[in-house]
Formats: structure tokens, sequence, C-alpha cells
């Protein structure tokens, strides 16, 4: 079973910035498509970006331009850069591997908590 620590949650002014990091346990890493999701208070969790092994990126609409998603295979280290938050970013913020049933995934770590303040 991947474990799966995720870090760089906060509190932050509308249109500040965070960096998360998400470190994950398996020696599969370099081989899966990682991404983040999110759950804000009464929400379902949402898949916020992907990244595959090599690179490739995909946003949801809410955060085009302003997060940026990369990964460190030799680190199985995955990262979210955002900038420009905004108070609907709020949320607990998740990594895992990313395919088609994520929805079912019964696997996840703790989550990072982002605050954003309007």
């Amino acid at each position: 079973q991947v474990q799966l620590v995720e870090s760089g949650g906060g509190l932050v002014q509308a249109g500040g910035s965070l960096r998360l990091s998400c470190t994950a346990s398996t020696p599969l890493f370099g081989a899966l498509i990682m991404a983040w999701y999110r759950q804000a208070p009464q929400n379902q969790r949402e898949l916020v970006t992907t990244i595959t092994p090599g690179g490739i990126t995909n946003y949801a609409e809410s955060v085009k331009g302003r997060f940026t998603i990369s990964r460190d295979n030799a680190e199985s280290t995955v990262y979210l850069q955002m900038n420009n938050l905004k108070a609907e970013d709020t949320a607990v913020y998740y990594c895992n591997e990313y395919n088609r049933n994520w929805r079912s995934f019964d696997s996840w770590g703790q989550g990072t908590q982002v605050t954003v303040s309007s």
C-alpha cells in the first residue's frame, strides 16, 4: 500500500502563493501518472491537476494559469505551486496516483489544509 505524505499547506491571503509537496513511498512512482486532488467542506473530492511520468500536465479549468504541477521522479515527490490563490481554493489537498477509477481509491494520505482568506 502506497504511503503518501502531503505538506506545505497553510493560511494565506487572497492573491498569495503556496507550494505543496507530496512524497510517495512506492518504487513505481516513476511509472505513475500523479495528481493533486482537493476536497472543500461539504463538497466531494475533485481532481485538480495531473502529470504523466514524462511531465505532460493537465489542469482543471478553475486553476488553469494559476497552479503548476511538477514532479521529481528521483525523489518520488510531486509538487503543486499555487499562485494568485482565491477563497474558493480553500480545501484539503491530497496527492495520489491518477487513473479513471480514482473516485474508488481507498488509500489516501492525510492531506494538507489550504485556507485562503479574502
